[in-house]
């Protein structure tokens, strides 16, 4: 394959990943302000805990996602999974910007609600095995940990355009009253229209070369009974993603809701401090990417774990008392360029692990079970200890599960040297 078409088909996969995530992203961003839209009247806090539930049930359909779409991708093709799942995003989005609110429909919008994400949970799960096997695949050897960093570069920037969107309809096209009445749906129209370029888009891609020589001449053997033949990959990839997704959600998606809730900042305060940290955030992920290809995956996860266990009850504890926006904004960036040090290279970690023939589905199922169980409800938990008056319980709940990862980096070896994706 030529650099010009490998290139193209890389832009045209991160494109569609983009706008996956922005999809994903703008629920997480507009909730504090559609909250009271999809849900009985009550206190912010309660509200909060209800969108905060149903971005946590999204979160449940990520792993039938994992698995449908990486036997899909394993067996018909990377290009046709990706797909598949920007249309389902496609259709949560649309369906979250249509529903009526619950003073019109009643319990039917928080149902509709619920259904919307589940679809988007599950395109989701199916994108980020999928994706992480196509950017890794289509990288060459010795640029894999740059490029396929760029899973995250998208996935942060859907973030960063989801905040975006929100910040001008903060600060010049809409009245507060009117971003509360029906501003919010905007974006998930925008995400709608966006998706189907995306579909567009990746009609165009070329399929990677180890799929097409894996499936020359046999048949497909994708499945759990073949993936369970690999218990350790599986594990490390659990392992791995524990911590890692628990500091990711703390310290992006959270953290919009943690300076307005916990430390009083206004909400457009809190969005310029979420921006500019998640700007600076994307653009480390290159450097970080191309720095393991130089020394290597594990040393850089081993950083992340050791920082990560010792540094965040610190930064967390101080982050809740912070005395102005530009401290916040240095806490909380330290504690991104931390996280870095998993995000910029678990996508290609993952994928060197196994054999071409069940890679989309042993990157995406395991890796989409543990970000169910932690990473979907980081959310809720930090807002559930502050509801039982116990938030600093949720600093320590985020530094144990760092550091039950950091003995998995301990004890994995280094990928950029083991990689399976140089045997294809």
């Amino acid at each position: 394959m030529g650099t010009r078409q490998r290139l193209r088909s890389i832009f045209s996969g991160s494109v569609g990943n983009l706008v996956e995530w922005y999809d994903w992203y703008v629920y997480a961003a507009f909730s504090l302000y559609f909250a009271k839209a999809f849900f009985p009247e009550g206190d912010r806090t309660a509200q909060l805990l209800n969108t905060a539930a149903v971005f946590a049930v999204g979160f449940l359909m990520r792993p039938l996602g994992g698995w449908l779409m990486g036997l899909w991708a394993d067996r018909h093709g990377r290009k046709s999974a990706l797909m598949l799942s920007v249309t389902l995003m496609c259709a949560g989005s649309l369906i979250i910007a249509l529903t009526p609110g619950y003073a019109s429909i009643g319990i039917a919008a928080p149902a509709l609600l619920i259904f919307a994400r589940l679809l988007q949970g599950l395109s989701v799960g199916g994108e980020y095995g999928t994706s992480a096997t196509y950017l890794s695949e289509m990288a060459t050897a010795d640029h894999r940990g740059f490029w396929s960093s760029f899973q995250y570069v998208t996935l942060i920037m859907g973030q960063l355009i989801a905040l975006a969107v929100l910040i001008l309809l903060q600060q010049v096209f809409l009245t507060p009253e009117q971003l509360d009445d029906w501003g919010w749906r905007i974006p998930f129209v925008i995400g709608a229209l966006c998706a189907v370029t995306a579909l567009y888009l990746r009609r165009n891609m070329a399929e990677t070369e180890s799929f097409r020589k894996s499936r020359d001449g046999k048949p497909a053997s994708s499945s759990l009974r073949a993936l369970m033949r690999h218990p350790r990959a599986v594990l490390t990839v659990i392992g791995l993603t524990l911590g890692g997704t628990v500091a990711f959600y703390t310290y992006t998606t959270y953290m919009l809701k943690f300076l307005v809730n916990s430390v009083g900042m206004s909400k457009q305060t809190a969005t310029l401090i979420s921006a500019a940290t998640l700007t600076i955030y994307m653009l480390l992920q290159p450097l970080i990417g191309a720095l393991s290809d130089r020394i290597g995956r594990r040393p850089i996860l081993i950083a992340f774990g050791v920082l990560g266990t010792v540094l965040t009850v610190p930064i967390l504890t101080r982050l809740g008392s912070v005395g102005s926006a530009l401290e916040a904004f240095g806490l909380i960036m330290l504690a991104l360029v931390i996280v870095s040090g998993y995000t910029a290279i678990n996508a290609v970690v993952k994928a060197e692990l196994f054999p071409v023939e069940i890679r989309a589905l042993g990157v995406g199922l395991p890796y989409a079970l543990t970000v169910s169980l932690f990473g979907g409800t980081a959310e809720y938990m930090a807002l559930w200890f502050k509801g039982i008056g116990h938030e600093s319980w949720f600093y320590w709940y985020v530094t144990a599960c760092i550091g039950i990862s950091l003995i998995v980096y301990l004890l994995m070896s280094d990928t950029r040297r083991t990689s399976l994706i140089d045997r294809d």
